[in-house]
Order: structure tokens, then C-alpha cells, then sequence
């Protein structure tokens, strides 16, 4: 059997209990070194194989993953964060089901999810935003059409994105041009939950100023959005005058601040 496993942001104890146990029960652990917590691997049993995906070609993982899983081994291959973000993990299963190799999926805890838990913020806000953009920018791997960051910029919604820490000066002149007013707030967030994790907050026209005076050129998430503001309405969901299936309102307590005891 073979397991693909979301490693989580970074924090060793941020894989799931399921994650862990799988690893611990591995024959064969293939990790992406070059954004795994290496210290994931101490969850490994003794004579476990260990192989550092960084250097390996997509061609090499799966040599390397059918031989074991043909011989009845429990073969693991552990991506950072949740692997159906930026997982490149899609074209791995199609080639295991050419072999009737059977596979599972384990979430992770993704990074954006973590951004946000660093940034003790929450991504949609009612009359702010309810919607939430994840996407990269354009360098050498492109982006299909209409999927530019100015298109999604044109929304004015939460936007988290991965994979550019190294071009922000071009990032933030998409999002400016794309419709995002050049001091929405925004933030850069390094290494989420690692101990060496760096949080700067800074708005959309002077990213690239602040990653060039924090020295952060990869392993960062750009979040931008007015969610990092202080402006929002009250969530209808705990509102006292609002109705929903396991409440009546009760009109007598609308916007009356919570009684804290």
C-alpha cells in the first residue's frame, strides 16, 4: 500500500495522529527534503528506507515506489503542508494506478492554514471578505488563462500566495493593477510554525521593501487583504437577534456587548 501524507506547515506535532502512525509502520518513507520537517523522520522504525525526494525526478519516485509496494511494503510519501495544494502529486497516482497499485491519501494541515494561525486572524469577514483566493504567481511554470494574480485582484477578496516570496516586486504591481489599493494591508509570513517562523506585516505597496529589509526570498506566504484590518461586521452566527436551527433570536439583546464574567 502506498500512503501519500500531508506533512503539515512545519511544526513536528502538527501532522495528523494518522500521519504519524503511518509513519511509524513505514517500510519506505520518500520525503521532499527541501520542505519537510526532517525531524518528522524520527517517527520512522528501525531498517525504515529513507530517500529525500528534493534530487529525484518524477520518474524516480515511482521507481522507487512500485518495486516496494509490489513486495507488500507500506510505502510513504510525505509532502509538506496538504499535498492537493502545489502537491505535484496528481501525475504520481496516475502512473500507481497503471501499475493497479493501490494508494490513500492522509491530509496535512496546510500552510495558509497556519499563516493564518500565526497571524491570530481569520480569512473571511462578514461585509470584508467571504472568499478566499489561493494561488501563485507567474514565473517559469505559467498560469493558464484568466488565472493572473491581477484577475483575482479584481475581486478585492482575501488572497494567499504561494510559491512567489522571490518576486514580489512584480507581485505587487499585479496586485495594484489588478484592483487592490496599494495600501491594503498585507503580510508576509516565513516558515509558519518552524522555529525560526518570521511574521512582517506591511501593505500591498511596500512588500517587496519589507522582504528586502527581512532578507526573505523563499519559504514565505504573501497574505493581502483588508481581512488584516480592523474593520468588520458582527457574524450573524452568534448574534442574539439573529434565527437560525438551533436558535430564536431574541431581539431584546441585538448588538448588546457580550456579558464577560
Amino acid at each position: 500500500m502506498i500512503y501519500f501524507i500531508g506533512a503539515g506547515p512545519g511544526a513536528v506535532n502538527l501532522i495528523t495522529v494518522k500521519g504519524k502512525e503511518l509513519l511509524e509502520t513505514a517500510d519506505i518513507i520518500i520525503y521532499a527534503g527541501s520542505l519537510v520537517n526532517p525531524k518528522l523522520l524520527k517517527y520512522a522504525k528501525t531498517g525504515c528506507v529513507i530517500m529525500d525526494s528534493a534530487k529525484m525526478t518524477l520518474e524516480e519516485v515511482i521507481a522507487a515506489m512500485v518495486p516496494a509496494a509490489q513486495q507488500g511494503k507500506i510505502v510513504v510519501r510525505l509532502h509538506t503542508g496538504d499535498p492537493s495544494l502545489y502537491g505535484a502529486y496528481r501525475e504520481q497516482m496516475d502512473l500507481l494506478r497503471s501499475y493497479d497499485l493501490e494508494f490513500d491519501v492522509i491530509p496535512g494541515v496546510s500552510s495558509f492554514c497556519a499563516a493564518a494561525a500565526c497571524l491570530n486572524t481569520e480569512y473571511t469577514l462578514p461585509n470584508i471578505s467571504q472568499s478566499v483566493i489561493i494561488t501563485r504567481m507567474e514565473g517559469r511554470t505559467p498560469v493558464p488563462s484568466k488565472q493572473k494574480i491581477s484577475d483575482y485582484a479584481a475581486h478585492n477578496a482575501t488572497m494567499v500566495i504561494f510559491l512567489s516570496s522571490g518576486m514580489l516586486d512584480k507581485l505587487q504591481k499585479e496586485l495594484i493593477k489588478g484592483g487592490y489599493d496599494p495600501k491594503t494591508p498585507a503580510a508576509i509570513v516565513y516558515k509558519a510554525t518552524w522555529p525560526d517562523e518570521k511574521v512582517i506585516r506591511c501593505t500591498v505597496d511596500t512588500l517587496a521593501d519589507s522582504s528586502a529589509k527581512h532578507k526573505i526570498t523563499k519559504t514565505a506566504l504573501i497574505v493581502v487583504g483588508n481581512f488584516l484590518g480592523n474593520e468588520y461586521d458582527r457574524s450573524e452566527l452568534y448574534n442574539p437577534a439573529f434565527t437560525h436551527g438551533y436558535r430564536e433570536a431574541d431581539h431584546s439583546k441585538f448588538n448588546i456587548r457580550p456579558e464577560v464574567k
